[in-house]
């Protein structure tokens, strides 16, 4: 097989491929039996996106696969969207995009290699093994090249692994650096193991949000954790009001559709924890995480009646508890929010990779973002001193 010999195609329509061939690229270790180390890059969760309909026309994400190919064979897949607008990415380019109309240019449309409204970080150069080297630069070039072909203003890799980011930034792509909140398990052999792995203001203050979140529960119901054949419709019934609820407070609207929740439920529900709290039978809030092989991600969450502290229990609280059970290696709970610090989530360096057509505005960029990242840094250091665990 000539490995110098790597052919770029891309496909308007996830369907176009087999899903044994995505999954090759993107999860081998879901064809072995396990259980995917990133659920957000199978192809039932790409294809559930685009078969919903909430991305595709009218959304502002066009899908764009690159598909790279040797000698016919399938070796490589990147998803990717032409960009009408920034909105459900969370690696914020607003100013970059203002800067560069005030430039003179059009910034949109662009170019978006994510996983569409999921700021979890994961391989978006999914490549067959044994193919690394060859893959990787041929993907490089094929964004490029679609960017330049098209005469769009850039292309934006983002919450790409931290090996991605180093050896693309080497080229003309610049890094990123920002932050998130995880939480690792150390170990723990239960809740109380890690509560004890705290200082003590800090480990009352969550056995005391614990016992307001479940003091309203007695007697009138309590959370629940499904997965599998245990979810229902109805219960995504219920969290479909939720999330309509927090997509319209937080983004204007929903960027999910209802048909989304209904193809994951068919295709995803082994790989998906939902955590529910019931009031008298009726759901009254709930949490959406999906587990990985080694990470719990938690996703979603939205309420139809306020309680104090019960978003700390569902998104948080639960699902350490659950990592702990099932012995996963760490939790992420989504983007933003130094209020995790507390509760056991540290922040951790998440990064993106950028491509700009116009040099000039390139060179601000990186000029940018070499001053942004000396500030990340520094704001790491001052927030791990605020970290809630005891000094080893």
């Amino acid at each position: 097989m000539d490995k110098t010999n790597v052919n770029i195609e891309i496909i308007k329509d996830i369907n176009l491929i087999e899903k044994k061939q995505w999954n090759l690229c993107a999860c081998p270790e879901v064809l072995e039996g396990n259980r995917p180390i990133d659920p957000f890059t199978t192809y039932n969760f790409i294809s559930a996106l685009e078969n919903s309909g909430s991305v595709g026309k009218g959304t502002g994400w066009q899908s764009c696969h690159l598909i790279a190919k040797m000698d016919k064979q399938i070796i490589a897949v990147m998803p990717l969207y032409l960009k009408g607008h920034s909105q459900g990415e969370y690696i914020f380019d607003h100013n970059w995009a203002q800067a560069f109309h005030n430039f003179g240019g059009n910034y949109y449309p662009k170019l978006q290699s994510s996983v569409p409204f999921t700021p979890v970080t994961g391989r978006r150069f999914l490549i067959k093994r044994g193919f690394e080297k060859e893959a990787r630069d041929a993907l490089e070039k094929g964004i490029v090249n679609l960017a330049i072909t098209n005469n769009l203003s850039s292309a934006h890799i983002t919450f790409c692994t931290p090996i991605e980011a180093k050896e693309v930034s080497k080229n003309n792509f610049i890094k990123r650096k920002t932050l998130q909140y995880h939480w690792e398990n150390k170990g723990y052999s239960n809740f109380e193991d890690f509560l004890n792995s705290l200082v003590s203001r800090k480990r009352k203050t969550i056995k005391k949000e614990r016992q307001i979140a479940s003091s309203f529960f007695k007697e009138k119901g309590g959370i629940f954790c499904l997965t599998g054949s245990e979810i229902k419709e109805k219960h995504w019934d219920s969290f479909w009001e939720f999330y309509q609820d927090t997509g319209n407070r937080k983004w204007g609207y929903p960027y999910l559709t209802r048909d989304f929740f209904k193809i994951i439920n068919k295709s995803m529900s082994d790989d998906i924890l939902l955590i529910l709290a019931i009031e008298n039978n009726i759901p009254i809030a709930g949490a959406l995480n999906f587990i990985g092989k080694n990470t719990l991600f938690g996703r979603y969450w939205g309420c139809s009646k306020y309680q104090s502290c019960l978003h700390y229990e569902l998104c948080y609280y639960q699902a350490i508890e659950y990592a702990i059970k099932n012995n996963i290696h760490k939790v992420e709970a989504g983007a933003q929010g130094e209020h995790k610090i507390s509760r056991g989530y540290l922040p951790s360096f998440v990064y993106s990779i950028h491509w700009f057509s116009n040099v000039a505005f390139g060179n601000a960029i990186s000029d940018y973002l070499d001053k942004e990242e000396k500030i990340i840094n520094e704001e790491y250091n001052i927030l791990m001193k605020t970290s809630p665990f005891k000094q080893s």
